[in-house]
Parts: structure tokens; sequence; C-alpha cells
């Protein structure tokens, strides 16, 4: 087995499950932590903060700072920063945690405009918003989507996920996005270089074939799957992505490391 120097670890259904931590989470965080093993908390949510994803984890008594999150948001705005000139207009559909990192690279959030369009999940969703998008990428705005998540786990169950409303603009417009979050390897990049650690020597660690599985695949990262939320081991069997390791959940793969 590879001793890995990095680790890119999913949150819903891997670190915590809706308002509670996982159990054998904490412990594997601690782990790291004492090993001196870099990780970074990679997830598709665009909604919240990085500030506010960490108060959320040390609330379920997870370790954990604003720097050990990398969100799609984040992604999404370096991306940008990358592509379009400085200043430039952007259609934004989302909430306060893609607002917040879009405002900080220096974009300014215009329906008049926009050279670009930027989908974030947004339970506020409307058909103007739809409209007003589908305008705006129709006269020539590029469109971005934080993440192309079909659906969103919720205490109550699964939620239509950001894809839902991606594909509402996508279809309008008729127009492909750009997607940013997993299992697309730009967000998987930019991860990377934050983390310090190269593809080949860091793992990523979640609980969904789709995203976390994929991104290992696209990034010629190692993977390995906990079997403690969306995904299961027979899915995993027939799923074209095959994980590298799969694991019951994190406390299961820590004693596997320290035998």
């Amino acid at each position: 087995m590879t001793a890995y120097k990095g680790y890119l670890l999913d949150l819903d259904g891997t670190i915590f499950r809706g308002g509670e931590a996982i159990p054998g989470a904490a412990a594997f965080i601690s782990y790291l932590k004492e090993q001196g093993i870099p990780y970074l908390y990679l997830t598709n949510n665009s909604s919240a903060s990085p500030v506010h994803v960490a108060e959320r984890l040390c609330g379920m008594g997870i370790e954990a700072k604003p720097e050990d999150v990398y969100t799609s948001s984040m992604a999404a705005a370096t991306y940008l920063r990358e592509q379009a000139p400085a200043g430039a207009k952007v259609y934004m559909i989302g909430e306060a945690g893609l607002e917040e990192q879009l405002t900080e690279a220096g974009f300014i959030l215009s329906e008049e405009a926009p050279q670009y369009v930027v989908v974030g999940i947004d339970r506020a969703f409307t058909y103007e918003k739809l409209a007003i998008a589908t305008r705006a990428v129709r006269a020539g705005a590029v469109l971005l989507a934080t993440n192309a998540d079909a659906a969103l786990p919720t205490d109550k169950g699964l939620f239509p996920g950001n894809g839902s409303l991606v594909a509402a603009v996508s279809v309008a417009s008729a127009t492909a996005p750009i997607v940013i979050g997993k299992p697309q390897p730009i967000i998987v990049k930019y991860a990377l270089e934050r983390l310090g650690t190269c593809a080949e020597e860091t793992l990523i660690v979640g609980d969904n074939l789709y995203t976390d599985i994929e991104a290992g695949e696209s990034s010629g990262l190692d993977s390995l799957l906990v079997l403690t939320g969306y995904s299961t081991r027979e899915e995993a069997d027939r799923h074209p992505a095959r994980p590298t390791y799969i694991a019951k959940d994190l406390g299961e793969w820590q004693r596997t490391l320290i035998r």
C-alpha cells in the first residue's frame, strides 16, 4: 500500500452525515495531524464559506480551520481569475458562499450584459433567474457550473442538487456548461496546488462513485470509497471508475494504516 503524503477528503457522507460526525472521522483527522500528513476538505458545496464549513465541523468535534477547506465556489472564482478580465461582469445564481468568493475575486455581480453566468446551488431559484441567465448565455456569456451534482443529501433525503439548476439553464440556452467541481479535474488541480502534493502521492476519499471516485480517475489520483454515504460496494463492483480501495468507514481505513 502506498504511504500517501496528502489527502483530499469529501465531507457529506464521508466526514459527517446530516448534523453529526460519522464515527471514526474525528479520530482519523487527529491521526493525520499527528502524522503531519496534510489534508483538505474538498467539497462540491458552493453555498457555504470556508469559515462556515470549519465552524460546522468544529461543532461536531472535528478539527478544522477555514484554510483546511476548499469549496467548488473557491475553484470557480480561481478559474474565472485565470480566464476573465479583471472586473468582469458575472451573473450569479447561488448563495452566500459563491457570492463571497466572486466578490472577493474582484468580479462585478450584475444582471446587465454579464460576460459570465455562474450557477451554484440556489434554494431561492426562480423562473426569473432562469430567464436572466438564459438571455445572458444566448447573448454570448460563458456558462459555468460550480458542480453538476444531480442530488443534494439532506436530513430528509435527497433533494434536487445544483445539477438540476444547471440543466435548466443549459437546456434553455442550448449551451453546455463548463463544470468546475468534482469529478472534473479543474477543482482537483487547484486543490493539489493548495495542498502542496502531486497527484501520484495523494489519496482522494469519498462516499460517491460519481463525484469523488471519478474525480480520482480523471485526475490520476488513487481513491478510497467509504461505505458511509451515497454509494455501495455492489455499485462499486459495476461502476466503470473503480476505487483503488474500499473501506467500511475512515476508522477501518485508519486501522489498515497502522497495522
